[in-house]
């Protein structure tokens, strides 16, 4: 499973299957960042080309170690807001 990230495909910014012919973000990866998270449905609908494709909450994978655009927290983090997250929830960030 993955996440289409190529503008040139007709699947930009929605998940995919491998074998993929363009470029997609693996979401089943030996550092587990994405063991648990959440698609925050940026560039949703529509989606608009280049604007930018998925953004989301995962887990870090070193303490305070950045990411290429997603929102990354800690595993005991995340466990303490998802309770707290249901379909109405909206995620602002800043």
């Amino acid at each position: 499973m993955g996440w289409c990230n190529d503008i040139r495909s007709n699947k930009y910014n929605t998940e995919i299957s491998f074998p993929f012919n363009y470029s997609a973000e693996k979401l089943f990866r030996k550092d587990s960042i994405y063991d648990i998270f959440i698609h925050i449905k940026y560039n949703h609908l529509p989606i608009i080309k280049g604007k930018g494709s998925a953004i989301f909450l995962h887990l870090n994978a070193k303490k305070n170690k950045a990411t290429k655009g997603c929102v990354a927290i800690t595993k005991k983090n995340f466990f303490k807001i998802l309770p707290l997250i249901d379909k109405k929830t909206k995620v602002l960030i800043k």
